[in-house]
């Protein structure tokens, strides 16, 4: 695995082993923030959020990218390790942080950080976590309007089009993974 592109490009992330981790492969990582791109323009400034961040590459490409800051959240023990590890392999020390903690117990903290201009959700599949992570973020406002949520699942899962004021922009299916976009709508997009 390695950051595909900005100022960090090229970089190798720390080698893991089993399947603790599921990373979102380089092809898909490229082709998402190609979609992203087209949806947010520069990613320069931007506040990023990655849950259950697995090895930190999603957060650190935005941040290769010109992210602005990102906080990555995983409690799992290979996490611990490797998302430091890949923070300092490219250089990030001061512009990202992590957090080991339960998702769900942390997003009612993160509220006072937000909000956020672009949230990564990657939990485990089949296990019933995408619609409460949703949810949550939507009730406590973590997403600025106008905001992207990436969530990935597996094909298989059932994403409805709404989650609380989280609405589905796009999906996109490659393999047996699927990307869904959901954007906060922004207060004239409400109104419309």
């Amino acid at each position: 695995m390695r950051i595909i592109g900005g100022s960090a490009r090229g970089r190798h992330l720390a080698p893991f082993r089993g399947s603790d981790i599921r990373p979102t492969p380089d092809r898909v990582r490229e082709a998402l923030f190609s979609i992203l791109y087209s949806h947010l323009g520069s990613f320069v400034g931007m506040r990023v959020l990655d849950l259950f961040a697995g090895t930190g590459a999603m957060a650190l490409e935005a941040l290769s990218r010109g992210a602005k800051s990102a906080v990555l959240i995983d409690q799992g023990t290979p996490s611990a390790r490797l998302i430091p590890a890949n923070i300092r392999t490219c250089g990030m020390e001061k512009r990202a942080s992590f957090l080991r903690a339960d998702v769900l117990a942390a997003l009612p903290r993160l509220a006072v950080e937000g909000p956020f201009d672009l949230v990564f959700l990657d939990p485990p599949y089949h296990r019933g976590l995408v619609m409460p992570v949703l949810e949550a973020l939507a009730n406590l406002r973590i997403v600025r309007p106008g905001g992207i949520v990436c969530a990935e699942t597996d094909r298989r899962e059932a994403v409805p089009e709404r989650a609380g004021a989280l609405v589905l922009l796009d999906r996109r299916d490659y393999g047996s993974t699927s990307i869904h976009l959901f954007s906060q709508p922004t207060s004239e997009e409400t109104m419309q």
